[in-house]
């Protein structure tokens, strides 16, 4: 930003990201202190001068989700009375994404509360990848960058398959838009599961909407969270004479065993980004992938820092 001088700090949630992207700017982390005392609370130390400079603040959300939340809070707050001259809030996966919209009665809407909550603690702009549902960033009242994942998915399969052979899949219908831009990128056709809800109250695959026979199938989601979606697309698939199948998404926020179930299903392979750190057991299978995003973001973060367009980065 102008000649502000650029400095990036980083969380405790996802080190190895922050360290991807710093390597990729060239630069040291700064050095930031947590500290933890026995009641619980926290208190974060900008352990050098951040007096006017264009600083960027790295923190994903993955377990614990809530400690990391408000580590990053406090630590926007620190940066915001340290006199940082910016403070963008760069976050691989946004706290909460899931909770955007007020499905129930009585209910909060989580991402519109952090989004509050972000610019309250000083964050001056966000930065973050493939939120669940655009309108996000319509709850935030700063400036948000919001990047593709779909690239560094895309690429991964393009470089180990032939993708003559290969359809996109949705894992259901109100994937099919998110699927698409997938099958946009590598120029494939899609394909859609009908998973919808049955009277019983459970989900059951309807059919599939597009033929898989001797087919490569490619799944693509956003986000895998218990991994039902797609074993039930995998099983739907290969039913209708499916040759393989290979599952991909970006944030990969698995729950307790998911990823254990899906590594040891007829998937032939999943990959994930790293914007969510993953257990060594299953960052270690040959079945899961874990691919980088930290050259996008570190690009994304030089183009701010220069305030150059970062409009290529969206797609």
């Amino acid at each position: 930003m102008g000649d502000m001088k650029l400095k990036v700090f980083a969380g405790n949630s996802n080190q190895a990201l922050a360290q991807g992207i710093c390597q990729a700017l060239g630069i040291d982390a700064g050095i930031i202190e947590f500290v933890s005392f026995s009641n619980e609370n926290v208190k974060v130390k900008i352990c050098e001068n951040v007096r006017g400079c264009d600083v960027f603040l790295i923190q994903t959300s993955c377990p614990p989700v809530n400690d990391h939340l408000m580590e990053l809070l406090i630590a926007l707050d620190a940066l915001k009375y340290a006199s940082a001259g910016r403070i963008t809030a760069v976050l691989p996966y946004y706290p909460y994404a899931l909770s955007d919209n007020k499905d129930e009665p009585r209910i909060s809407v989580a991402a519109r509360l952090v989004a509050d909550l972000l610019v309250e603690s000083g964050a001056d702009r966000i930065l973050t990848m493939t939120l669940h549902s655009p309108q996000i960033v319509g709850f935030c009242r700063v400036p948000v960058d919001q990047l593709s994942g779909v690239p560094t998915i895309c690429q991964h399969f393009a470089e180990r398959l032939d993708l003559s052979n290969c359809v996109a899949a949705a894992p259901d219908i109100s994937r099919a838009k998110v699927t698409e831009a997938y099958a946009r990128y590598l120029g494939l056709p899609l394909v859609v599961i009908d998973n919808r809800m049955s009277p019983e109250g459970n989900m059951r695959v309807h059919g599939v909407i597009g033929s898989v026979e001797n087919r490569d199938v490619l799944l693509f989601d956003d986000e895998i969270i218990t991994g039902e979606s797609i074993l039930d697309g995998v099983r739907a698939v290969l039913a209708r004479g499916a040759r393989s199948v290979h599952a991909g998404c970006v944030h990969g926020t698995f729950a307790p065993g998911a990823a254990a179930r899906i590594i040891n299903s007829e998937l032939e392979s999943l990959v994930v980004t790293d914007t969510i750190p993953q257990t060594r057991n299953e960052s270690d299978s040959p079945r899961l992938g874990v691919v980088s995003v930290a050259e996008h973001f570190a690009d994304a973060i030089r183009a701010i820092h220069e305030e150059t367009s970062i409009s290529a980065l969206f797609t």
